[in-house]
C-alpha cells in the first residue's frame, strides 16, 4: 500500500493534483474522476486490468500471495469449517450467520426453490440438443416476467428478496436444464434436503425410487460450490455491476453475468479442460503433449494451469486437489481421461518448466475432473459455476445498490476510425 496521499499530473502547462485512496488491502488506487474536468484528458486501460470501478468490500484477492478472503475470511478456513448456504449468506450480509440467522436463511432458500410450473413451457420451446446455458440464461432472465411485481429497488426488502430467489432459484433451473437436455422428467426441488443434496437429486433422481446420496460427492460439490462463490471483479461480476449500474432489474443482471460467464476464457474454462484431455487422447500421449505444450512453435496449450490473477498458486486448486483424489478413490472410476489428467497433474508439478513459470493446476483444472467423475456432461460444467456464482453475483449487485457514489457504467474510448468526412453519391463511389 502507497503512503501517498496525493499524486501530481503534468499535462503540458496544466498540473492537476489526484487525490489516492488507501483500502483496506491491496493496491492504492489514484482517483482521476476529475482528471478530465482539470487537462481534457482521459486515460487508457485495455480490459481495465489496471482500474478500479468500484469500491466494495466482498472479496480480496492477492494474486501474488494466493490469497482469496471473503469478507475477511480466508477461503481455506470457509472450505474446511463452513457450507454454501453459510457463505451465500456471508457474503449477502458481510458476517457470518448465527444458528437462528442461518436457519432462517435456509427456510427461506427452501421456500423459494420452487419455480413456476409454466416455465416447463419454456423448456420446451428449445431445441432438444440446446446448450444448457442457452436455456440456463433465458429462464433467469424471465424471472423477471414472473415477478415484476416485486422489483422496486428503493425497498430494501424486495432487493433482498430478490437475491434469495435468485440463490433458490438458479439449482433449480440448472438441474432442469440439465433434465431437459437429457430427456428426463424435470424433478422439483425437495423441501426435506439440505441445499447441495437438493440440487443433486433434482440432477440425478429417478422418480419413485429412492435417493442415496454419497456422502463425499455431497462435500465435493458443497466445496466447489463455495470455491466459485466469488472472485471479486471478474468479467461476469463486473457484467452483473454494470448492467445493474443502469437500474435493471437482478434477473436481468445476472442473466448478463452468465453470458459473460460463458466464454472459455472465463467460466467455460474447466469446459476447455475436459476438451484438451480428449484432444490428449490417452495417457501415452501425455509426455507428448507436455512437450508441445513447451514448444514455442506449438499452438497447442495445457488448460487448466495458472492463472491470470493467481501468480504464485490457485489458493482454491490447493483445496480442491485434495477433494479430487478423494472422489476418484470413492468411486472407484476407471476412465482413461481421468487418467490423463492425473498423469499430467503429475508431469506438471515435477516439470521445471511449469513449476519455474508458477503454470500449476488451478481451480479449473480440478473441478473439470470432479464433474467429469460424478458424469456430469461438460457443456453442464458451466452452469454449475454459474450456481455456485450467483452468490457472489447477488452480493455485489445487493452492495452496488447502497453505493452513494454510484453512476451509470459508461468507460470510453481510444477513436481510431476515419476524421470526419462528406457522404460519397452512389454513383461517384
Amino acid at each position: 500500500m502507497s503512503d501517498l496521499d496525493q499524486v501530481t499530473l503534468k499535462a503540458g502547462d496544466k498540473s492537476v493534483d489526484l487525490p489516492v485512496l488507501k483500502p483496506t488491502l491491496g493496491n492504492s488506487c489514484i482517483d482521476i474522476s476529475r482528471l478530465n474536468k482539470e487537462t481534457g484528458l482521459f486515460t487508457y486501460d485495455s480490459g481495465f486490468t489496471a482500474t478500479a470501478s468500484c469500491k466494495s468490500a466482498v472479496t480480496y484477492i492477492d494474486g501474488d500471495a494466493g490469497v482469496l478472503l471473503y469478507r475477511g475470511y480466508p477461503i481455506e478456513q470457509l472450505a474446511k469449517q463452513s457450507t454454501f448456504p453459510e457463505v451465500a449468506y456471508l457474503l449477502m450480509n458481510g458476517e457470518l450467520p448465527g444458528r437462528q440467522e442461518l436457519s432462517k436463511f435456509d427456510r427461506n432458500i427452501v421456500h423459494h426453490a420452487m419455480v413456476p410450473e409454466s416455465m416447463e413451457k419454456l423448456f420446451s420451446g428449445f431445441r432438444y440438443n440446446a446448450h444448457p446455458m442457452a436455456i440456463l440464461c433465458a429462464s433467469v432472465a424471465s424471472l423477471s416476467a414472473f415477478y415484476h411485481d416485486s422489483l422496486d429497488l428503493n425497498d430494501p426488502e424486495q432487493r433482498n428478496q430478490a437475491a434469495v430467489r435468485l440463490i433458490a432459484k438458479v439449482p433449480t433451473l440448472a438441474a432442469a436444464a440439465y433434465r431437459y437436455s437429457m430427456d428426463l422428467p424435470i424433478l422439483h426441488p425437495r423441501t426435506d434436503l439440505d441445499y447441495v443434496s437438493r440440487f443433486l437429486h433434482m440432477m440425478f433422481g429417478v422418480p419413485g425410487e429412492s435417493f442415496e446420496l454419497n456422502p463425499v460427492v455431497a462435500k465435493a460439490m458443497d466445496l466447489l460450490l463455495i470455491l466459485h462463490a466469488d472472485h471479486e471483479q471478474n468479467a461476469s461480476t463486473s457484467t452483473v455491476r454494470l448492467v445493474g449500474s443502469t437500474g435493471a432489474n437482478p434477473y436481468a443482471s445476472v442473466a448478463a453475468g452468465i453470458t459473460a460467464l460463458w466464454g472459455p476464457a472465463h467460466g467455460g474454462a474447466n469446459e476447455a479442460v475436459l476438451t484438451m484431455l480428449e484432444s490428449i487422447g490417452g495417457p501415452k500421449n501425455v509426455e507428448t503433449a507436455v512437450a508441445k505444450a513447451k514448444d514455442k512453435n506449438s499452438h497447442f496449450r495445457l488448460m487448466g494451469f495458472g492463472h491470470r490473477v493467481y501468480k504464485s498458486f490457485d489458493p482454491r486448486a490447493t483445496i480442491i486437489r485434495e477433494m479430487t483424489h478423494k472422489v476418484l478413490g470413492e468411486l472407484g472410476i476407471n476412465d482413461p481421461l481421468l487418467e490423463v489428467a492425473l498423469k499430467l497433474e503429475e508431469a506438471a508439478l515435477k516439470d521445471d518448466y511449469f513449476v519455474q513459470r508458477k503454470l500449476y493446476p488451478n481451480v479449473d483444472f480440478y473441478s473439470g475432473i470432479i464433474y467429469k467423475a460424478l458424469k456430469i456432461p461438460t457443456e453442464m460444467f458451466t452452469v454449475m459455476f454459474a450456481v455456485a456464482r450467483t452468490a457472489g453475483w447477488v452480493a455485489h449487485w445487493l452492495e452496488q445498490q447502497v453505493d452513494p457514489e454510484m453512476k451509470i457504467g459508461r468507460p470510453r474510448q481510444v477513436y481510431i476510425g476515419h476524421a470526419d468526412r462528406d457522404y460519397v453519391e452512389m454513383d461517384k463511389r
